[in-house]
């Protein structure tokens, strides 16, 4: 029970494929205050760099809007004209601000969770009043409750601050001429507005790392949900084992049945065995058709003495070959003088035993040190 109860715990990193998976559900890692910050700071360097332009051409077009013509004045078409023509000169003029707060709302998301696009849906789990409950008073309810009272100390704090340092300016405009004075607290509130954006990024550096640790929390899965994953994503084991038998059947098969056209079984006499066969009108040198150890070793030989292939001791020439050559591969140069050896006394002893002759001895075979297997 207890090692059960383990395995359902929610302890194992999502893998690639749930992340995929949420991915394509829409469910990233998401910051509101990343993407607040961005909007904040791309407007404070926004009205710093484009406020004085901005400032200028807004007076201008209420100038122009406040100086009607006679004409203009008893033409009943002439004040909407008037008014779409002003609205297009303010929209021109905000034109540069609204593209780069575009810009910050659309790569602020990216730079957490990336680009995700995914169907709206309405869950119903999110209408239920303890569902409602549990977000309000868990982990993120509490993260939600923490971030807002530090955002209301940083914020406040440093309006206070900023309030305490400008006192004496903002006293001073009372005694400033008009746009004089009106250029002076704009430049107040735009620095003091970037100030209080600048404070907002410690709350930012606080919300990413536990959205990415809650994000990653959430997709966590049990052991179980992993093997399951891996059922579908290679197969059951089970299946591709017995899969992986039949395969080594159908080799070992067609193996066997390669045996019968050997020119030789060489043996270690037991624990292994190697067939070659070599036709020097096709080939270059002599190939492995078959090897095996132990039971399919004496299979080999069984199946040699029933076709009548001839089989001959070398221990360390099996071994070398077995090791050392792939099955339907010729054997390396290094084994030529070797093979070519135990081939001629193939060949002697087949003469001999047709002519009732004695038998050949085997030589000794020449093997180099780097082959061997002992």
């Amino acid at each position: 029970m207890a090692a059960n109860d383990k395995a359902q715990e929610r302890t194992e990193p999502a893998t690639p494929k749930r992340l995929e998976e949420a991915r394509k559900k829409g469910q990233v890692p998401r910051s509101r205050e990343l993407n607040t910050l961005a909007l904040l700071l791309t407007s404070a360097l926004g009205f710093l760099m484009l406020g004085g332009g901005i400032a200028q051409g807004l007076s201008r077009l209420m100038q122009q809007g406040l100086q009607l013509s006679r004409a203009n004045i008893f033409d009943a078409h002439a004040p909407t004209l008037l008014f779409k023509q002003t609205v297009l000169d303010a929209l021109w003029l905000l034109a540069p601000l609204l593209g780069l707060l575009t810009l910050a709302a659309l790569i602020a998301p990216v730079a957490l969770g990336g680009w995700s696009f995914s169907p709206l849906t309405m869950k119903g789990e999110r209408l239920s009043p303890v569902a409602g409950l549990k977000r309000m008073f868990g982990s993120h309810g509490l993260m939600e409750l923490f971030k807002a009272l530090v955002k209301s100390a940083l914020i406040g704090g440093a309006m206070v601050m900023l309030l305490w340092s400008k006192a004496g300016e903002l006293q001073n405009l009372g005694a400033q001429p008009l746009e004089t004075a009106l250029a002076h607290a704009g430049d107040i509130l735009v620095w003091s507005f970037l100030v209080m954006t600048l404070s907002f990024a410690a709350v930012v550096a606080v919300d990413v790392p536990f959205q990415l640790w809650q994000h990653g929390k959430q997709l966590r899965m049990t052991r179980q949900e992993i093997r399951d994953e891996m059922k579908e994503t290679d197969g059951n084991p089970e299946t591709k084992g017995r899969i992986r038998s039949m395969q080594r059947e159908v080799a070992e098969r067609r193996m066997m049945a390669e045996v019968p056209k050997a020119d030789v079984i060489i043996t270690n006499p037991t624990h292994f065995a190697v067939a070659l066969r070599y036709d020097q009108n096709k080939m270059r040198a002599p190939r492995l058709v078959a090897k095996g150890r132990d039971l399919i070793a004496a299979e080999i030989r069984r199946v040699a003495a029933a076709a009548g292939v001839t089989c001959v001791q070398a221990p360390a020439l099996a071994r070398a070959v077995y090791h050392g050559v792939e099955i339907n591969r010729e054997i390396p140069a290094a084994l030529y003088t070797a093979v070519a050896q135990i081939l001629a006394y193939v060949y002697q002893l087949k003469t001999a035993r047709s002519e009732h002759a004695a038998e050949p001895v085997l030589p000794e075979l020449v093997l180099p040190d780097e082959w061997r297997r002992d």
